[in-house]
């Protein structure tokens, strides 16, 4: 969620997964996948700053690991082409 604030200075908390496009001429003009269109004071590229600012704070709460020796195909289908391990 990215707070806003509406032209009439009325501030406004949107799901940034929701926003479908944002357009400047001269105003900001967010379309919502929904179809609702919301005009803010802020530009768009205040906003786009706000919408990665957002994901990259969630982004941090994730653990992030790679095992390079795990395999990443999809699992036989009870044949194996390995021959077992000793």
């Amino acid at each position: 969620m990215i707070r806003l604030t509406r032209l009439n200075n009325q501030s406004l908390t949107v799901n940034s997964d929701l926003i479908k496009f944002v357009e400047q001429s001269p105003d900001t003009l967010i379309t919502l996948v929904t179809g609702e269109k919301i005009v803010v004071r802020e530009t768009a590229d205040e906003v786009l700053a706000r919408i990665i600012e957002f994901r990259r704070s969630v982004l941090k709460g994730l653990p992030f690991t790679w095992d390079s020796s795990a395999s990443h195909r999809p699992p036989d289908s009870g044949e194996s082409s390995r021959e077992p391990q000793k």
